[in-house]
């Protein structure tokens, strides 16, 4: 449904590895994900950078980040926020006579709705930013998924589902990209697992840090914005959805509930898998192999 739009795509895949913690709050090279750029901050340094950070604009919160932050990117899948954030940063780059740009990732899980992909050729001619798409691996549409995996895999079995379309194009970006940082477009008041996040993150497992520039807006601030600056958004919030993600797990918001109610209703379920520990899917993968009798992928 959207094998034409043109962006710049990865396929190449990568095997699911599970990463120990880093107890100490470094990410250093003695990571096992020691091929992307060393960010080290100790708990207590992030606990700092945190309060300081926690009070100030997401404006001068993404200010901070770009000076302060090497190898940074926005993770993004054109929802409100992370639009908000698209157009604070071409506002940022237009105050420096020398802009430094911030590339975006998409991860295209070949279910999005065609309002999304129609959504990022607007950005796109809007803003000009460049966007590394990458698809699940060795595949580039639906028929190509569903013959290698099966319909309806994310029915069947939605943690596999997840560890294809999302997890590892993600791993396998920041892998590609030598990924420092990432903006996200996370926020408290979008609740469940998010409601205690924090501005800055240690992901301390894919060797990261993320970023939350608009962790203290509501979704009233978020639209309000979008409104006053004519930023473009998804035609689907005009029809009640608040929180879009793949088509076959996003429905339409009722009145009263919250924002991302729409996402996977009726099951257990609040994160797409990319905000999840990867070793949660490492754990699910070796078990799954043993239960076919196949060869458990190498830590």
């Amino acid at each position: 449904m959207a094998d034409d739009h043109q962006m710049e795509t990865s396929s190449q895949g990568s095997s699911p590895s599970d990463t120990g913690s880093v107890d100490s709050g470094f990410v250093s090279g003695n990571s096992s994900t020691n091929n992307l750029p060393s960010i080290s901050l100790t708990q207590a340094h992030l606990k700092h950078l945190n309060k300081q950070l926690e009070s100030l604009h997401p404006m001068d919160i993404l200010r901070f980040c770009k000076i302060f932050f090497p190898n940074l990117y926005q993770t993004t899948a054109f929802g409100l926020t992370g639009l908000v954030t698209v157009d604070m940063l071409s506002k940022i780059d237009a105050e420096s006579s020398n802009p430094q740009g911030v590339d975006l990732i998409f991860l295209d899980t070949l279910y999005h709705f065609q309002e999304t992909y129609d959504l990022i050729e607007k950005v796109k001619a809007r803003y000009g930013v460049h966007i590394h798409v990458f698809k699940p691996a060795d595949v580039d549409n639906v028929a190509q998924f569903e013959e290698l995996y099966g319909e309806k895999l994310y029915d069947t079995s939605s943690e596999l589902y997840d560890w294809f379309a999302k997890v590892e194009p993600q791993q396998r970006a920041y892998h590609e990209l030598k990924v420092g940082a990432v903006l996200t477009g996370r926020r408290r008041s979008q609740g469940g697992q998010r409601g205690e996040i924090s501005v800055i993150e240690l992901d301390d497992e894919r060797g990261i840090i993320k970023i939350n520039p608009l962790v203290n807006w509501s979704f009233s601030q978020v639209k309000e914005y979008v409104t006053e600056h004519n930023v473009p958004y998804n035609d689907l919030l005009d029809r009640g959805y608040k929180s879009v993600g793949d088509w076959h797990s996003t429905v339409p918001v009722g009145e009263g509930e919250d924002e991302r109610a729409g996402r996977w209703k009726g099951q257990d379920k609040t994160e797409c898998g990319i905000h999840n520990k990867q070793s949660r899917y490492a754990q699910w993968l070796e078990n799954a192999a043993r239960q076919q009798g196949q060869q458990v992928p190498a830590a």
